[in-house]
């Protein structure tokens, strides 16, 4: 559970709720059914219009990791390398077929059974960068898809404002509608805005630090296999390994 994630989500909410008690306006004037169709529905609309339907697919999986990215123990990780080189220079790489059934992350099961096939180092490594650009471009591609959602929401607030003005505008002749008609036009400015800078942005970025991160322990999975087939020692493949560390 990513913690900070969890705060963010919490002190936007005080933010916005606490606000607009403090502001005299109460939490009921922050709820408009308008306002949502026009901004949150048109939103999505937008982003539907713009995205192939297996990105979209791709961003909703990938939401969860905001607040529960994949696991990246790196110094675990490292560990295991050095565990599977010292098993693999006393038994053989034939060793390492027990392993692979056991790994639940997919792309080290790969490479595992890479090494086992007996595929060159360089073929392996080749095999698994493709592996990797492919993910991360799947990945970040659909990061585009919540930054798609904060571009879009502020300009859709605009247009439920302007909607409102238009509805008030047309009751000038009632001084009794026109402040709620004008708060009501508002809101849907706040929605607009609110949902880009404390949602939607703030997670698109997230996950591109979480891409990142995940990346970088493929990065290390992929150096460690590629050692383990030239069959180096297990001392130089921990110094090899510990630049992804930092």
């Amino acid at each position: 559970m990513d913690i900070l994630s969890a705060i963010g989500i919490v002190l936007g909410l005080v933010s916005i709720l606490g606000g607009s008690i403090l502001k005299g306006s109460g939490i009921a004037a922050l709820w408009s059914p308008a306002a949502f169709m026009i901004v949150i529905v048109g939103t999505l609309a937008s982003v539907l219009l713009q995205t192939p339907l297996a990105t979209f697919k791709r961003a909703l999986h990938i939401a969860r990791w905001t607040f529960q990215p994949p696991a990246a123990d790196r110094h675990a990780l490292v560990a295991q390398m050095l565990e599977w080189s010292n098993a693999s220079r006393r038994q053989g790489l034939l060793w390492l077929e027990n392993q692979v059934e056991a790994q639940p992350d997919p792309f080290i099961r790969k490479g595992l059974q890479m090494l086992v096939d007996g595929l060159e180092p360089e073929v392996i490594r080749h095999m698994l960068e493709i592996e990797l650009h492919g993910e991360e471009t799947q990945d970040l591609a659909a990061t585009k898809v919540f930054e798609a959602l904060g571009i879009y929401a502020p300009t859709l607030g605009i247009v439920g404002a302007v909607l409102g003005l238009m509805a008030v505008m047309q009751n000038l002749a009632d001084p009794s509608k026109l402040g709620p008609g004008i708060a009501a036009a508002f809101t849907a400015t706040i929605y607009g805005i609110a949902s880009a800078n404390l949602v939607f942005l703030p997670m698109s970025a997230k996950l591109k630090s979480v891409i990142a991160s995940r990346s970088g322990a493929r990065e290390l999975a992929i150096e460690g296999l590629i050692a383990i087939a030239q069959g180096e020692n297990p001392r130089n493949i921990e110094a090899r390994l510990a630049g992804f560390l930092h």
